[in-house]
């Protein structure tokens, strides 16, 4: 009876051992779990505008997770040591052949809950990862898509100065120039217009556009055909409009032809009317996208 004593003993702290090593399994799963969830709510939370203090509760659950459970499981899974073997008895009694059979079936169960939680860190840390990139790509802003080459012009829209005022017919005088947006959207980069008056004459630039400068005024988008520069300089002399930013040279009285300097293209040209009480309107938006050819592509 005494000798059984000690077997049962060391099983007993056996079966001890291993209840403790799967309480501290559980501690540890939980907590890379709530990392990788709190991971996932704090991107959510940033791509949505972002809230300091829920998104710094988050983060710190997120790294707290991580760091308790990495510690944890260093100090409570894995084997402390020193580990001695006595060499005295070469032949084992079968107690003891029995105790290692068990113990090896308990590590082969150990591999595979240790590696769902290294799955669990893995999961953690790769999603950390992926969220430390949002800054940096949210700071690249939103995707232009078509915004780049359709503007706010449609049929009827009335032309305004960036203070909102429309522009009447008898406003500028031959050699005049003017910026202008359509009703609505003053201000606005992408629809942004340079209206000149080489005349007080119709102006038909191209076959096909007999009515599109009526008293002699013609508009064109500001937006250069190279870089996306304002092209803000009227040469009356020439009857030009110059994009500073590079030196393109555009000829008003055939359709903005490029005439010098790396603009690739015509400016677009917007049909105009006059309506009955003597302002200025589109007759159509532009018939073809503004602004460098590389942003049809974006």
């Amino acid at each position: 009876m005494s000798s059984s004593t000690p077997e049962l003993d060391k099983r007993d702290q056996e079966r001890l051992a291993r209840t403790s090593e799967r309480r501290f399994e559980k501690v540890v799963g939980i907590s890379f779990t709530l990392s990788l969830i709190a991971t996932i709510g704090l991107g959510v939370v940033y791509w949505q505008g972002g809230q300091t203090q829920v998104e710094g509760a988050l983060l710190f659950v997120t790294l707290g997770g991580l760091g308790f459970g990495i510690v944890a499981w260093g100090k409570y899974l894995v084997p402390q040591g020193p580990y001695v073997q006595d060499r005295e008895e070469l032949k084992s009694p079968a107690s003891e052949r029995e105790v290692l059979i068990e113990s090896l079936e308990r590590g082969s169960n150990l591999i595979v809950r240790r590696s769902f939680l290294a799955k669990l860190l893995g999961a953690s840390v790769a999603a950390f990862g992926v969220i430390t990139l949002f800054p940096f790509i949210r700071s690249l802003g939103p995707q232009p898509k078509k915004m780049l080459y359709v503007t706010n012009w449609k049929k009827g829209s009335a032309l305004v100065r960036s203070d909102g005022t429309k522009v009447r017919a008898s406003d500028l005088e031959i050699g005049g120039i003017l910026t202008v947006f359509p009703e609505g959207h003053a201000g606005g980069a992408i629809s942004q217009t340079v209206l000149v008056r080489p005349s007080f004459q119709d102006i038909v630039t191209k076959p096909g556009r007999e009515s599109w400068g009526p008293q002699g005024y013609l508009a064109y988008s500001k937006v250069c055909t190279h870089a996306g520069c304002p092209v803000g300089l009227y040469q009356e002399l020439t009857q030009q409009l110059l994009c500073p930013c590079h030196q393109s040279l555009f000829d008003v009285m055939t359709g903005a032809n490029p005439v010098f300097g790396p603009a690739p293209r015509p400016l677009p040209q917007l049909p105009l009317e006059i309506d009955s009480q003597g302002y200025l309107r589109a007759q159509a938006g532009y018939d073809e996208p503004i602004g460098p050819g590389f942003w049809e592509r974006a």
